[in-house]
């Protein structure tokens, strides 16, 4: 035999030992095997093939959160506000309230939290104020409060659904929904009817303290009773906040604007 056919040869022979070790390794790897092309050895040259594998990346998910407003212990973007509004359960008070109102006007520059458009709080209004107004009568809980909260809470659409399983324009979790009654979460007019009636509790279960309702109503009751006030939830943390910014524009769309969240109001634009 030829120098060049033994050459060949064994060339041949080392491509089928190979293609047999690939095959071994194929379920190791995933079979994602990258080949590089190069010419045929020198006589003498012991490294015939040079092979290139790349494993398979490896993708870690994240279990989201089951419970509304549950997290980690996080820093807000907010530490400001709460810097001048305490969050403790033993700074409950009347003045709380329009104190943690008015603090929203001295952000420091740049970190102002940022209203709802005048745009979409009127749509709500348009589509959903009567049905406000009406869960509302007779309640200690203004119109305008509520409106504040499905601004935050969804936007005003009916549909929305969050990863953790909240529904509707209210954002009810299941295990709310059904202590209130709610059969159907996407129904807008019993959404509202459970979303006042759980706020309303949480305003009587906190001493008529609208920032704890507001932190209760996003991290739940009971993470407001173990941490002793609002949690140190970043999204509980920006949520009370976000409210308060949405809850300005919403009285100001009152014929007689509110003072307190348990004043009456109506809204300029009914639907």
């Amino acid at each position: 035999m030829s120098i060049q056919k033994r050459a060949i040869f064994v060339l041949m022979c080392m491509s089928i030992g190979f293609s047999a070790k690939a095959a071994e390794l194929k379920p190791a790897f995933g079979g994602n095997f990258t080949f590089k092309k190069i010419a045929p050895p020198k006589s003498g040259t012991k490294k015939l093939i040079t092979v290139q594998i790349e494993p398979k990346s490896v993708e870690t998910k994240t279990t989201a959160t089951a419970k509304a407003g549950a997290s980690v212990p996080a820093p807000s973007q907010l530490d400001w506000f709460w810097q001048a509004v305490s969050p403790s359960i033993d700074a409950s008070g009347p003045g709380r309230f329009s104190n943690a109102v008015a603090s929203l006007g001295k952000a420091p520059k740049g970190q102002a939290v940022k209203a709802p458009r005048l745009e979409t709080m009127q749509s709500i209004a348009s589509q959903h104020g009567t049905t406000i107004l009406l869960e509302t009568l007779n309640k200690k809980i203004s119109p305008a409060f509520v409106l504040a909260l499905i601004s935050i809470e969804s936007g005003g659409r009916a549909a929305a659904e969050s990863n953790k399983g909240a529904q509707g324009l209210m954002q009810l979790i299941p295990d709310t929904a059904a202590r209130f009654g709610v059969t159907d979460s996407t129904d807008p007019v019993q959404n509202i009817k459970g979303g006042v009636a759980y706020l309303e509790w949480l305003m009587k279960e906190f001493n008529g303290d609208p920032i704890l309702a507001l932190a209760g109503y996003n991290a739940g009751e009971n993470a407001v009773k173990k941490h002793g006030g609002v949690p140190p939830y970043s999204e509980t943390r920006n949520y009370v906040p976000k409210v308060l910014a949405a809850w300005k524009v919403a009285k100001g769309m009152c014929l007689s604007p509110p003072e307190l969240v348990s004043d009456g109001c109506v809204f300029r634009t009914n639907g």
